[in-house]
């Protein structure tokens, strides 16, 4: 790829994709030129990056002449219809959506668990679901120590997750009840706020929804680890940034909380906030905007042999999503080993 690659970033004015301007520009990519894509409703509207207004342009077909690499964020249907054009067109095609994850030829990646999946790629690669990319940053060096066989969890999942029309719905249903006036809804099946809602995504014949079946699914794949296996549930949460998720997990080979903690220490990407006797423990009003993700609140596990307990937080728009995607694309830069 062209080191200083024309970057195209698709469903620009959405959270993720002004998220992935940020982290560009965060970042310093070398990007040569930028390209905003999104809907027609949105054509015309500048966004800011590197201090200059970057109009944006609607998404077509014809979008990715000279284009080297696009970041996609504006849902699977969209992913699904334009990712195969622009690849074939010669540019590389960073999925943000579930429509390529479980695909064999695309490449599923966290660049701190399997970078070298990268250069497999046929023109997209895929990012993985948020909740499964933040539990993997804390989950994969303990693997790697002691070998996983499964998982029990839980998560926490804020409204950003949905959009900005989620976010606005819990502003608004929490200025309604505090006015005490009727509480509207429109994204969600039931209040969110001064609520929790255990369904995030559709529900599968088994029960389990699937988002709940992204853990394990995308788990294997990115990990390398077949058999692994992972019960889940999935909760919506009244936060606004950043999941979090506990998680019970049970290893091949004993396992310590002191060398649990020696392992996550090491890990890239991973922040240890585990300090119970001074609460201090990952949340997500602190892993808001933060790059890293958080682990903390380690415990063995007194209902499962060689398990051990612990939560972690981040933020869903940056390592579930838009950093991660950027990520990649450092990856790609690099030179082949």
């Amino acid at each position: 790829m062209n080191r200083n690659p024309h970057v195209a970033v698709v469903g620009a004015t959405g959270a993720v994709g002004i998220e992935m301007i940020r982290t560009l520009e965060k970042r310093n990519f070398p990007v040569s030129r930028l390209t905003l894509l999104a809907s027609a409703r949105s054509a015309g509207k500048p966004l800011a990056f590197r201090g200059e207004d970057i109009p944006v342009a609607e998404l077509t077909q014809d979008s990715f002449r000279g284009i080297d690499l696009a970041l996609f964020s504006a849902g699977g249907s969209i992913s699904k219809e334009f990712a195969p054009i622009a690849a074939r067109g010669g540019c590389v095609v960073v999925d943000n959506s579930s429509a390529f994850r479980m695909d064999d030829a695309v490449p599923l990646v966290i660049p701190e668990i399997n970078p070298a999946d990268v250069r497999r790629h046929q023109g997209i690669i895929a990012n993985p679901n948020c909740t499964t990319a933040v539990t993997l940053m804390a989950l994969y060096p303990l693997h790697r120590a002691f070998g996983c066989r499964r998982i029990f969890a839980s998560s926490y999942q804020a409204v950003s997750g949905t959009g900005a029309k989620a976010i606005a719905e819990l502003e608004r249903q929490v200025d309604q009840i505090v006015r005490g006036q009727p509480v509207t809804r429109e994204v969600y099946p039931h209040q969110i706020a001064f609520n929790v809602l255990p369904q995030v995504d559709v529900f599968l014949p088994s029960g389990y929804t699937k988002e709940e079946m992204k853990m394990q699914n995308e788990g294997r794949k990115i990990m390398h680890h077949p058999t692994f296996r992972a019960s889940v549930t999935c909760v919506r949460v009244p936060v606004y940034r950043a999941h979090s998720v506990a998680v019970s997990a049970e290893f091949e080979k004993p396992v310590t909380v002191e060398a649990a903690r020696a392992v996550l220490r090491q890990a890239p990407g991973l922040d240890v906030v585990d300090d119970p006797a001074n609460q201090k423990y990952p949340m997500p009003l602190f892993t808001s905007g933060k790059d890293n993700c958080e682990v903390g609140r380690l415990r063995l596990d007194c209902a499962l042999d060689n398990g051990l307990c612990f939560w972690v937080s981040g933020d869903q728009l940056l390592k579930g999503a838009a950093l991660n995607a950027v990520q990649i694309a450092e990856e790609l830069l690099k030179p082949a080993s």
